[in-house]
């Protein structure tokens, strides 16, 4: 697997680490020595760490030289600008190969670093086709005691809906009842008699000219109108029923619970807390 510096595998990896640069801490023995600066660091291609580059400057022996360090031995601590290291000897310095800008950190180049800080009593073969960092969680895992995981709890607001039923609308119709009262205009016909003083009624009657009859009658046909009434029904007004939706926001509140770190020192050590988004 391919290694890779670290500013070429994520060209804002200071962001990713909330401004924090690595390659700007001081290196030192866990007794505090300063043994050296922190030059890069190369991450594999998932981005997790596996060596820092360091220049060593070990003042009492004048050594300086550019060599790489299994990220397992070192424990960084961002706020003190400070990383440390268990145990690095001016001897394992002198053994370890020179690294160079322009290298190549293959499997053979690799197994020599490994060698030098390899404890004699760890039981590993080492076969290129099938090595995995795995094999030596002291070199490139994390260790417990530096780095344990802690669930922090909190608790969230969920919401949900569901329908209930909070009424009904029933619509139907009935009959009333009403005395409707109508005007209607009739004839009604009838016959007046008149009896008046003719005129001329002391003029004398030639005898020739006068006919008694018996018996005659004059008919006059007498009418009136009647009304006729009946109902009909009509349309009187159309009633449509129809449902509409309505929206509108319920806000509610309760009290929540969230979990946070609590941490207690004492003695001297290095504490370092940070939240990484580049996996170590």
């Amino acid at each position: 697997m391919p290694l890779h510096k670290l500013e070429n595998f994520d060209p804002n990896y200071r962001e990713t680490f909330n401004g924090d640069d690595i390659k700007s801490l001081h290196l030192y023995t866990e007794s505090g020595v300063k043994v050296g600066a922190i030059n890069d660091a190369l991450v594999d291609d998932d981005g997790r760490f596996r060596y820092l580059v360091i220049e060593t400057n070990i003042e009492s022996n004048s050594l300086e030289k550019k060599i790489l360090l299994p990220i397992g031995l070192a424990h960084i601590n961002y706020p003190a600008k400070s990383v440390y290291v268990d145990g690095l000897s001016k001897q394992q310095v002198e053994q370890l190969p020179e690294y160079h800008d322009n290298i190549v950190v293959d499997h053979d180049y690799e197994e020599q670093v490994r060698s030098v800080y390899r404890s004699p009593s760890a039981a590993v073969t080492y076969n290129p086709e099938n090595y995995t960092y795995e094999q030596e969680p002291n070199l490139y895992g994390l260790h417990e005691q530096y780095h344990q995981t802690l669930r922090l709890y909190e608790e969230r607001l969920i919401t949900n809906k569901h329908r209930v039923k909070t009424g009904e609308v029933s619509v139907g119709k009935h009959i009333e009842t009403e005395t409707a009262r109508v005007t209607v205009p009739i004839q009604k016909e009838r016959v007046v008699i008149e009896r008046i003083q003719p005129t001329g009624a002391e003029t004398l009657v030639n005898p020739n000219e006068i006919h008694f009859q018996e018996g005659e009658v004059a008919r006059i046909e007498v009418y009136e109108e009647t009304p006729e009434i009946h109902k009909e029904a009509f349309v009187r007004e159309e009633v449509r029923v129809r449902k509409v939706v309505d929206r509108d926001m319920v806000e509610a509140q309760e009290v929540i619970r969230r979990e946070e770190l609590d941490i207690d020192t004492s003695g001297t050590l290095h504490l370092q807390e940070n939240s990484d988004k580049v996996n170590h």
